[in-house]
């Protein structure tokens, strides 16, 4: 009977032993709870490599150390950073130049920059070798394809003034959905490219370009993009989940930055119809680039900012002076 007893009290306390520590086996979630937060991150447009940190984050389980169940969507109507100022995700990959417009708005937007994807600008104008063009001024009497921005034209008219060209020589065509390549095989002369993905492109197709950084034409336009943001709600309610977003995110650039081609691997997991070739040859260029010459991932500078928001009010684009302070934050970066 005592044995019975004594084995009666064992098989309880290990039952016990088994109810509390049962479910210790998953990510814990904020404060050591077992419940991770949900959490959503819009993107600006299709999977690629700018992306490639988020997705590295989510598939190595750097969200779920840090207590986040991180879902990565595209946006269905709208620009990310309207979306996330809606409060319709956590966080958002945008642009400074969404961001500048959100804060300086008849009625701004409740958004705001937490870190930049990539430190440079890597963007710039782009033609078929063909084209013959040297400089700024051969711009004159060719034909530029866009997507009809305001702040496009008034960046196309900074840098031909800049080098004595005359901007109304240029014709200027919206493309709406076309990319390099179907718009310069029409009618199309020159059209604005980021160099690590369209680029590259072209070199595995065997299309030569010729290209010109916009940073190198424009001392105000070597800008973040993309950025990522968050809404000033979730900034004030809940900075340490930014922190924890931002520290786990990080990682993943981080690992993009030191092992490239495996990186490559993880992203070509969740966006499978992208081209195998290019998002590594992608990967490779972006792995010097994300931080460039800053001292760590992420950082932005006032100057950056501040530079950018007087070339658009120059050009009469804003509505009012941009409060840079509200626009842009280092504070929730890894230390």
């Amino acid at each position: 009977m005592i044995k019975k007893y004594v084995m009666y009290c064992l098989v309880s306390m290990l039952v016990v032993l088994l109810l509390f520590t049962g479910c210790s086996n998953g990510p814990e979630g904020p404060n050591g709870s077992e419940e991770l937060e949900k959490t959503t991150v819009i993107l600006d447009w299709t999977p690629n490599t700018n992306h490639t940190g988020l997705y590295v984050a989510l598939k190595n389980g750097y969200y779920e150390e840090e207590g986040l169940d991180v879902e990565i969507v595209q946006p269905m109507e709208g620009s990310s950073t309207t979306l996330v100022a809606a409060g319709q995700g956590d966080f958002g990959v945008t642009y400074q130049e969404d961001v500048t417009y959100a804060r300086t708005g008849k009625d701004p937007l409740p958004v705001i920059a937490i870190a930049t994807i990539i430190q440079d600008n890597t963007s710039g104008f782009a033609w078929r070798k063909e084209e013959n063009i040297q400089t700024v001024k051969d711009f004159e009497g060719k034909v530029y394809g866009g997507w009809g921005s305001p702040s496009e034209e008034a960046i196309l008219e900074a840098i031909m003034t800049s080098a004595g060209a005359d901007y109304t020589k240029l014709r200027n065509v919206n493309i709406g959905a076309d990319d390099f390549f179907a718009a310069t095989d029409k009618d199309i002369d020159i059209v604005w490219i980021f160099e690590g993905w369209t680029g590259l492109e072209a070199e595995l197709r065997g299309v030569e370009l010729d290209y010109m950084p916009l940073k190198d034409l424009h001392e105000d336009l070597n800008y973040y993009t993309p950025v990522l943001v968050t809404n000033t709600a979730l900034r004030d309610s809940d900075p340490e989940k930014v922190r924890r977003f931002l520290k786990a995110t990080e990682r993943g650039y981080r690992y993009a930055m030191d092992d490239p081609e495996a990186a490559a691997a993880i992203l070509l997991e969740y966006a499978p119809e992208l081209d195998q070739d290019l998002v590594v040859e992608s990967q490779k260029f972006l792995a010097g680039e994300y931080k460039g010459e800053a001292p760590q991932w992420g950082l932005m500078e006032e100057e950056v900012w501040q530079n950018y928001a007087d070339f658009l009010q120059g050009y009469g684009l804003l509505e009012k002076e941009l409060d840079v302070e509200n626009a842009y934050t280092n504070e929730f970066l890894p230390q």
